[in-house]
């Protein structure tokens, strides 16, 4: 029962801590416009299009080039071992 008296406290600090921060950011403009921002990510930006087309260094533009490829297996798959059919699991 004792602890109440320090859960309590503990808890309304945090809500007003809550209730602080999301002030906070609806006087920063957080809230603002949420439709827009949304529908930004679909939209397609110029700037990044132009960043993709060219690579930082020569190394970026010869790997973008070559498209990686999973090594080839040589000679043939191993096969899997066959199991024994019978009425006893144990030799």
């Amino acid at each position: 029962m004792d602890i109440l008296y320090l859960l309590i406290p503990l808890s309304a600090l945090m809500v007003l801590l809550l209730i602080g921060v999301f002030g906070w950011a609806l006087h920063r403009g957080q809230f603002d416009d949420l439709e827009h921002e949304g529908a930004r990510i679909l939209q397609n930006d110029a700037s990044l299009t132009s960043a993709v087309a060219t690579p930082f260094d020569a190394g970026q533009a010869a790997a973008a080039a070559a498209p990686e490829q999973s090594p080839q297996r040589k000679g043939p798959m191993p096969q899997p071992t066959p199991t024994p059919t019978g009425s006893s699991i144990h030799p």
